[in-house]
């Protein structure tokens, strides 16, 4: 029966395949997407600016709570990911 079903389903290989590389590309742009590191370097970058005076105080205001926020998305997605390997 193995056989049979292998080879009516032949035509859908190039399909399967496509759906494969899809989903390795949507993995790799949501580990990407939800890497910390650089959310994190951008804060210090930023702190960094403000100390050498480089930028306003209501401009770091602004895009540190942008990055904060960022950084709770983050923390909440990788929770949520977490919480769903852990129940598989």
């Amino acid at each position: 029966m193995g056989l049979v079903v292998q080879l009516l389903t032949l035509p859908l290989s190039p399909v399967r395949g496509v759906v494969w590389v899809l989903d390795k590309v949507v993995q790799q742009a949501e580990r990407e997407y939800y890497d910390p590191e650089p959310v994190q370097a951008r804060l210090a970058d930023l702190e960094r600016a403000r100390d050498e005076g480089r930028i306003e105080a209501d401009e770091f205001d602004r895009q540190e709570e942008e990055l904060l926020a960022r950084l709770e998305e983050i923390r909440l997605y990788q929770l949520r990911q977490g919480g769903m390997q852990g129940g598989l």
